[in-house]
């Protein structure tokens, strides 16, 4: 089977810098250089702060709003340091507690791709599509960013070249949660249904974080008593916690090209990194027509690693969702494009070796699953798993799968599902599509091709993928060819 390879190499780009808080350790320590700030001169804050804001503002925007910001952050210590703080001293201080973090300056991999919400404003036969990538960077910690282009009725692959500056979603302070919701998922953790009901007892149907804090401190002796004691009530309120943190929203301003924005670690559960976020456009089945993007990835806290869902109509707000019940574990889980059977479907590798199928009510709850595609051929022996969301065709649903053989090398191959019962296998390529060749096998990770969703163009198939956990690059094939060679 041919598949043809474009030629596109994105790599990674250490001067795409980011805005980063730079935590001086120790409160003390902060006191001590606040003080040092505040015992210069007018004139030497004044010399200061123009040497920085030269060396730094071409490299990003709104870096005075970041260092008010910072200062803001900082600004309770001062009653220590003593004296009168003038706008310039402001971000003087602000810079001091700033740092710039090269976000993909290790590796900038591991793709998904979707038509953009904007198909306005092309050449005929043209579609504009969205790639988002794992970015790495220091001390090995990822975020999602995310590059634009355009495919045409030929298969001309063209990236946008990326905006000069990056920049961090804005979290929404005001962001609001279903009491429903948000109880069902404390009680899926194992959360006494006591500490539940006392506590969001006092809280309406929808509620904000800093609703939940005041609730959560104004529960008294004798409530913490009725739970267990304030030590049991103690450990509930950090889970409580934790839990609103991990559901958050992001926002970015409309002026900000898509390319420059960043969904980087905020939550608790992703404070080592966002991986592998595998993107689909979803359709609703109300007959509207109407979708939305949802993309399944992986948290990692440095010690253990959470499914998560991102959820976004216009990659401008995105909601960020934990994922519940017995089955949310492991990596690599990835939604359908639609509901089947009336339900929501993803695919998963809970044991770390096989490729399951959830299928559930909620898109937040999963707590069954069927296995549905076992290791089989000699460069599969290890594991497999899936490479994105499945892609509905009239045969069935084409998944595409990663499979580790010998020598830990990665392949990418294809299998095609039921359209109406998912859970059967209607065919399996036996042999991969691709393989990792010539300097393809250098990188962070040699021979590996990895790929967290490819597309339709027409007939044919617009596989965008990792290039040994370094870079990243696009194949094309043809899909009839791929159908054709499947095998019972």
């Amino acid at each position: 089977m041919k598949i043809q390879r474009s030629g596109i190499l994105l790599k990674p780009d250490c001067s795409r810098v980011l805005l980063r808080p730079f935590d001086v350790p120790g409160d003390e320590r902060v006191c001590r250089t606040l003080g040092r700030i505040m015992s210069l001169a007018e004139c030497d804050v004044q010399r200061l702060v123009e040497e920085m804001l030269s060396a730094f503002e071409g490299r990003h925007r709104k870096l005075r709003d970041f260092l008010l910001g910072r200062y803001a952050h900082v600004s309770r210590h001062l009653r220590e340091a003593g004296g009168i703080v003038t706008e310039n001293r402001k971000l003087l201080i602000g810079s001091y507690f700033t740092q710039e973090y090269a976000l993909e300056c290790a590796a900038l991999f591991n793709p998904s791709i979707v038509w953009h919400p904007d198909q306005s404003g092309l050449e005929a036969g043209a579609r504009r599509f969205v790639l988002s990538l794992r970015a790495t960077g220091e001390g090995h910690i990822s975020s999602i960013g995310f590059r634009t282009g355009t495919i045409t009725s030929r298969n001309e692959i063209r990236v946008d070249e990326p905006g000069r500056f990056v920049a961090a979603g804005e979290v929404v302070p005001d962001a609001t949660y279903d009491r429903h919701l948000f109880t069902r998922k404390l009680r899926e953790i194992g959360i006494a249904s006591g500490v539940v009901d006392e506590v969001f007892s006092g809280l309406g149907e929808l509620f904000t974080l800093p609703d939940l804090e005041a609730r959560l401190g104004s529960v008294t002796r004798q409530s913490q008593a009725a739970m267990g004691g304030a030590r049991a009530f103690n450990r509930a309120r950090v889970h409580i916690l934790t839990l609103a943190q991990s559901n958050y929203e992001v926002r970015f301003t409309a002026d900000q090209p898509l390319s420059e924005r960043i969904l980087f670690p905020t939550a608790p559960t992703e404070r080592n990194g966002i991986e592998d976020a595998r993107f689909v456009r979803f359709t609703d089945d109300d007959g509207s027509g109407s979708a939305r993007y949802y993309a399944t990835y992986t948290a990692y806290n440095g010690m253990t690693t959470v499914p998560q869902l991102i959820e976004t109509d216009d990659f401008l707000r995105f909601k960020v969702n934990t994922l519940n019940g017995p089955e949310i574990h492991n990596k690599g889980m990835a939604l359908f494009p639609r509901k089947v059977g009336g339900v929501y479907a993803m695919l998963s590798r809970q044991d770390n070796e096989n490729i399951f199928l959830m299928r559930s009510e909620h898109p937040h709850f999963w707590s069954a699953k069927d296995l549905v595609l076992a290791p089989k051929e000699p460069w599969e022996f290890v594991q497999v798993g899936n490479c994105g969301s499945p892609i509905e065709t009239d045969r069935g649903w084409l998944v595409l799968s990663h499979g580790v053989g010998a020598m830990r090398r990665y392949s990418i191959s294809a299998f095609l599902l039921d359209l109406e019962d998912p859970r059967k296998v209607v065919g399996r390529l036996r042999e991969p599509l691709l393989f990792a060749e010539g300097d393809e096998r250098e990188g962070y990770v040699p021979n590996v091709v990895y790929s967290c969703g490819a597309l339709l163009n027409g007939d044919s198939l617009i596989l965008p993928y990792a290039v040994s956990d370094y870079a990243t690059s696009f194949a094309v094939a043809s899909l009839p060819e791929i159908l054709d060679c499947m095998a019972n």
